[in-house]
This record gives C-alpha cells, sequence and structure tokens, in this order.
C-alpha cells in the first residue's frame, strides 16, 4: 500500500504539501493515521509537478527507493519548488515487488503524473505496452495510461470485475485537471479557497477535510470537483 496526495489550485511549495504539514506525507511515511494495509511507507517515495517556467510543458518528477524521511537533498530543494499541480507519494511495497526508484510513483507518460494506492494481480491486466517498472502499480498505470485517463472509471470497474481482491486507489492529474478513484482504501478531499487537496489521509486536522465514498470517481477541474460512483458501487 502507500499514502498519495494531489493539489490542484494556486502554486504552492512542494514543501508545504508533502513535508510541513503535522500529519503530512513525511509523517505518514512512518505513522500513517489511517492505513489499513501495512504499518510503515518506507520502500520509496515520490514527487511530480508542473512547471509554467519548462517550455516543454510536461512534468517533472524525483523519485527515490529510500525513506521519505531520510532523504535531506529533498527536504533542502522542496521549498523551493512551486507548482499549482503536484502529484505525490510514499510507498510500502505489495510482497514480492523490487524496490527500485521506478517502483515509486507517480508513474507517468509525459503528460499525465499518476499514483496507485493498492494492489491487484498483475495477471488481470491486459497490457500491451511497456510500463515503467514490473511492478503492480507501475504495470496498472501503463495500461491505465493506453485507455486514457478519460476512461479512468470504466478500467477501474473492470480490472476491480477481474480481481476481486484488488485495492485500486488512483491519482493523477495532468497540470489543468486531477482525477481519483476509492476503491478499497480511503480517500479525504480538502476543499480551499485556493485549490483542492485529494489525499489517503489529512495532512492535518482542519475540519474541512471530507472523505469520499468508496467506489466514487473524483474529478477536480478549476477548482470545481465532481463525483461519480462507479459501476460495481453498492
Amino acid at each position: 500500500m502507500c499514502r498519495h496526495i494531489g493539489w490542484l489550485g494556486a502554486p504552492r511549495s512542494v514543501a508545504a504539501l508533502v513535508l510541513d504539514p503535522p500529519q503530512g506525507l513525511l509523517v505518514q511515511s512512518y505513522a500513517p493515521r489511517r492505513q489499513k494495509h501495512g504499518l510503515m511507507n518506507a520502500d520509496g517515495w515520490g514527487a511530480g509537478f508542473y512547471s509554467p517556467d519548462l517550455a516543454k510543458g510536461g512534468p517533472c518528477r524525483w523519485r527515490s527507493d529510500k525513506p521519505l524521511w531520510g532523504d535531506a537533498s529533498f527536504a533542502s530543494v522542496a521549498p523551493a519548488l512551486s507548482s499549482g499541480c503536484v502529484i505525490a507519494a510514499v510507498r510500502s511495497a505489495t510482497i514480492g515487488m523490487p524496490i527500485e526508484p521506478s517502483a515509486s510513483a507517480p508513474f507517468t507518460d509525459g503528460r499525465w503524473l499518476l499514483s496507485h494506492n493498492g494492489v491487484v494481480d498483475r495477471a488481470v491486466l491486459p497490457l500491451t505496452g511497456v510500463a515503467e517498472s514490473i511492478v503492480d502499480s507501475a504495470q496498472l498505470a501503463a495500461l491505465i495510461f493506453e485507455r486514457g485517463l478519460d476512461a479512468l472509471g470504466q478500467t477501474v470497474a473492470a480490472v476491480g470485475a477481474l480481481d476481486p481482491n484488488a485495492r485500486l486507489n488512483i491519482l493523477a492529474a495532468n497540470g489543468s485537471r486531477m482525477v481519483a478513484t476509492t476503491w478499497g482504501d480511503t480517500l479525504s478531499m480538502l476543499q480551499l479557497p485556493d485549490g483542492v487537496v485529494l489525499a489517503s489521509e489529512p495532512y492535518d486536522d482542519d475540519p474541512g477535510w471530507s472523505d469520499i465514498p468508496d467506489r466514487h470517481l473524483v474529478h477536480v477541474s478549476d477548482s470545481h470537483v465532481e463525483l461519480t460512483p462507479l459501476k460495481g458501487s453498492v
């Protein structure tokens, strides 16, 4: 399992989203409050963001196979990285999966950033292309990229039907949109005057946090949030 967070709104530093909050990803890497599977997330981390200063317009990423709490370089640079769209995650590796930087979210197709919080049997994934890693999350990300993020809800529902034990919480963004699914694990939302946070669990005790119901698709654009039940929800 993992913990992940996404931000879409006015530019904020990566540190303000990942490192600074009292129960942010840094703390969730060793003491998550709502994690149902696993105790720590020490098998890697990753942060991706979109910079308006880059002509190519694609996402930037920084990933590691080390615990987030042990990366002094990231802690020193993250306050200087600012973006209006961020996806970050800390990883608890699925049993039997390798621990390597390429296995840490966020994954990308060059346009979208994507994180998977959960587990899935790779045998049920009808992937035809190449994934960034052999781990289940990377394979699932590659399948979602193949089918397109506009079909995220259908893809998650189809994979969930093939693997009833799968947990398929997805969080993805492309700089102007953020989409997510809940399928077997927690996701919370905080709507602020300057943007929207989606996170596996709240990063502080702000009373504005709300929990997204299980088996739902979330779409965020221009601070507008839309929730849609997924096929297979009860």
